[in-house]
Order: structure tokens, then C-alpha cells, then sequence
């Protein structure tokens, strides 16, 4: 059985995608690499933000369902995504430029040898940057290089995703004994788990909260997190696996970008394991990713009805262009 490779991305429900694209556009440096709808809901837009060329691993998605209530943050929850920035130096930058455009941080802090800068944005979804200074492992993606960020320090991709539990030891089984994975370290309460090759890339930081009220999903949390196998026969192998393990599970499920698998292993926490490709140039090309309405195959043929359902939302960028921001 082949081990996970690492995280692919991360699904979020937003109040506003058109707040949500202009926080990671403009304040972030990410690259909105997909505009498209929720497939199981055409009248949700699903935004996709990522690394230059769309790379599995580095993308964080968005629902912006209709109507939605504001989530509340609570135990039994993905509490926290984060971001790679490539070195120590890079959160120094960063804290300046999160004071300078008013956005909520707490400042530089040390978990697992690591240094981070977590932060909110105007949903309060919870974020951090972690430093990939001296990490090892999967590799990190490319910067977007034509957007507001230096290079130097800007976003290369998903680093591990943070989960509140308050069963910690049934979780703990679930992440060793169905998904291969291997706790190697421990800080109080938090334990770092990591996948394949390991790094900021591959890793799971789970807290064991019994203190907490309940989550409550809703716009400001986490919809699902995602993990990256290669193709589809090792897809189909997880299915069988989770199966064998007697989790619910969707099964295959067609997504045109990649190919998907989902399952619930927790109350509110849901996994997807998807495939690296075929990506987000199946569609578009690379200098115009992301501005156009794009619709898988299935969904072509109902454009006009798509397009009715949802409001326009103006994500041209190939025609702009960005000053590299360094902060003083």
C-alpha cells in the first residue's frame, strides 16, 4: 500500500468570494488559479488559490455558500491551515506587511522546531505561515511570480493542517492504522503526525481539546482537507482500504482536475484523498489561469443556467500589473 505523499489541498467556506479573492490575491501573493462552481451545488462559486503553476499541494479552495450562518470555532474541527514561506527571514516580512494592511496576527512563535506567524482573515478562518527553514521533505511549489509578493518570501504551498479533537486516542488509531501515517513528536496537548516524505508539506498537528464546546461548520471554518496519491489506481486502492476498515466513504468521484475520495473519519472532519493530476491546465491556458468561468465537461453543456445562478466576479490579472511590495 503506497503512503499518502502529503497534503493537496484545503476546502474553506468564505462569506464573499469577492472579498475572499481579493484577501488572497492581493494581501496573500496567491495565484487564483480556478474559477469555477461547487459541483454539487452550481450556485456556489469554488475558488481556487495556489502555487504559479497550480501544483498539487499547494492549493487552499473556497465555498461561498448562499446563506450560510458564520461558523464557530470549537473542538472536533480542521482548526487551521497553513502556508509555507521559505525561510525565517520571510515571516519577519511578513509581520510588517500584516500590520501595515491591518491584518490580526499574533506575532512570531515556535512549534516543533518550527517558526510561525499565525493570523485571521476577515471570516476569522484561522491561518498560519510556517518557515521552511532547514525543512526536509516535500518539496515546496513555486511562488506566483507575477504577483504583489518578492519571491524571497512569498507563499509556496500548504503546510500541515492543525485538527482539534476530543478523542484524541480514536483519532490517533485512525490516522496510524487506516492512513499510514506516524506521530514523531509531541508538544503538550499537540501531536505532529506526519505522511511519505515528511516535511512542513506531508505533516498533521492534532490537539487533543475535551474543553471546547463543539465546532459549528458554517462560513470561517473548514469544509474538508485533502491528501495527495498519485493516480487513480492508487485511489482505487484507498477505497478498498477504507472499505476494509468499514468507514463511509464516497467513493470515486469525478472532479475533471483531479480524481477524489472522501471520507468522514470524525464528527465535522472530513478527509478527501485526490490525485496530482490531471490539474488545472486541462482547461485554460497558464498566462490566463483563473479568470474565466470554467466549467468541467459535465457542466458545460448548462452553461446559461450556471451563469445565471451566479454573480460575475472580475478575476482578470493577465492584463495587470503587480508592483513587488517589500515592506520597510
Amino acid at each position: 500500500m503506497n503512503e499518502l505523499k502529503g497534503m493537496h489541498h484545503v476546502t474553506a467556506i468564505t462569506s464573499s468570494a469577492e472579498k475572499n479573492y481579493a484577501f488572497f490575491t492581493n494581501i496573500l501573493g496567491m495565484r487564483l488559479v480556478k474559477k469555477t462552481v461547487n459541483q454539487d451545488d452550481i450556485q456556489t462559486y469554488h475558488l481556487f488559490f495556489a502555487d504559479d503553476k497550480g501544483s498539487a499541494g499547494t492549493d487552499m479552495t473556497f465555498f461561498d455558500f448562499p446563506g450560510i450562518p458564520k461558523g464557530v470555532h470549537g473542538t472536533n474541527e480542521i482548526s487551521k491551515t497553513s502556508f509555507r514561506v521559505p525561510s525565517d527571514k520571510a515571516l519577519d516580512y511578513w509581520v510588517k506587511r500584516f500590520d501595515r494592511l491591518e491584518v490580526k496576527h499574533t506575532g512570531i512563535k515556535e512549534q516543533f522546531g518550527k517558526k510561525t506567524l499565525s493570523f485571521v482573515d476577515f471570516d476569522d478562518q484561522q491561518y498560519q505561515l510556517i518557515s521552511d527553514e532547514n525543512n526536509t521533505g516535500v518539496a515546496a511549489g513555486t511562488p506566483w511570480q507575477k504577483g504583489p509578493i518578492p519571491l524571497e518570501y512569498a507563499i509556496t504551498g500548504l503546510g500541515p493542517i492543525l485538527v482539534r479533537v476530543n478523542n484524541y486516542d480514536y483519532f490517533k488509531e485512525v490516522l496510524e492504522k487506516v492512513f499510514l501515517f506516524k506521530e514523531i513528536e509531541k508538544e503538550g496537548d499537540h501531536h505532529l503526525f506526519e505522511m511519505g516524505e515528511g516535511g512542513n508539506g506531508a505533516q498533521v498537528i492534532v490537539e487533543y481539546n475535551a474543553i471546547l464546546p463543539q465546532a459549528r461548520q458554517g462560513y470561517g471554518t473548514v469544509h474538508h482537507a485533502a491528501f495527495r496519491v498519485e493516480d487513480r489506481t492508487e485511489l482505487d486502492e484507498w477505497t478498498k482500504r477504507l472499505q476494509a476498515y468499514r468507514l463511509p466513504n464516497s467513493g470515486f468521484v469525478e472532479r475533471f482536475y483531479f480524481g477524489s475520495l472522501y471520507t468522514n473519519v470524525f464528527p465535522q472532519i472530513l478527509f478527501e484523498i485526490a490525485t496530482d493530476g490531471p490539474g488545472f491546465m486541462e482547461d485554460e491556458d497558464y498566462e490566463t489561469l483563473g479568470e474565466k468561468l470554467a466549467l468541467p465537461p459535465a457542466f458545460e453543456a448548462k452553461r446559461g443556467e450556471v451563469e445565471k445562478l451566479v454573480r460575475p466576479i472580475d478575476t482578470v490579472r493577465s492584463t495587470k500589473e503587480f508592483v513587488k511590495e517589500y515592506e520597510n
